[in-house]
């Protein structure tokens, strides 16, 4: 069985799919984090990501893997664990400017769905439900208001000892919101199948309670 989770950024996304994805003993996959090793990897080695033409031919020599260590998901870029360096905002911002070019797309759209098609998953991103994963038994669509999210980033940069503006932090949120909606190639939004789930006023556990609600519902058809 395959759970989509699409959403904007800040939504909570990988959050709450892992927390789903353990209480439902399936296995979750955090596109997103594969994106950013993308993104990382470019950032890394100096490469403008702005450069669709350079990006196109730097894609090859890019290997990711997805492994788990004590059920975390660890991703790995050319045999290098990256998970923590690949959180930074920069990476963040510059993920979602290389997701809109198609051969990162379909490079990593491949890996995605030959995961899928091996075990139960729950997938998060911008187009698991539209694009990735469009026969899906469960499609979810996770919003929250841009400033709903921009706190919630700022409290967990904050958490970790990270100087940041919330200000900025909301400004680079509607910016990616702008990027991942208006891209040519599978622009967020939401499938017409999908379940609207909006978490402003919501916690944590209510949403990952309401999507188990959902899988068990579609399990029982």
């Amino acid at each position: 069985m395959n759970i989509a989770i699409d959403g904007p950024a800040g939504a909570g996304k990988s959050t709450i799919a892992k927390l789903a994805a353990k209480k439902l003993s399936f296995v979750y996959i955090d596109t997103g984090a594969m994106y950013r090793t993308m993104a990382y990897y470019f950032l890394k080695h100096g490469i403008d990501t702005k450069e669709e033409q350079a990006v196109a031919e730097h894609c090859g020599e890019i290997g990711i893997r997805i492994a788990y260590e004590d059920g975390d998901q660890q991703i790995f870029l050319n045999g290098e664990n990256v998970s923590k360096e690949i959180r930074g905002e920069e990476v963040g911002n510059q993920a979602s400017v290389v997701a809109a070019y198609g051969v990162v797309r379909e490079k990593l759209v491949a890996l995605q769905r030959q995961m899928a098609a091996s075990t139960d998953v729950v997938m998060d991103g911008r187009d698991i439900g539209t694009v990735v994963l469009p026969d899906a038994e469960l499609k979810i669509y996770l919003t929250a208001g841009s400033a709903v999210r921009a706190e919630r980033r700022y409290r967990e940069l904050q958490e970790k000892g990270v100087d940041c503006d919330l200000k900025k932090i909301e400004e680079d949120i509607i910016l990616r919101d702008q990027q991942d909606m208006n891209r040519e190639i599978s622009p967020l939004k939401q499938a017409e199948d999908a379940v609207y789930l909006d978490s402003s006023d919501m916690t944590i556990d209510e949403v990952v309670q309401k999507i188990i609600t959902l899988t068990e519902g579609k399990r029982s058809v």
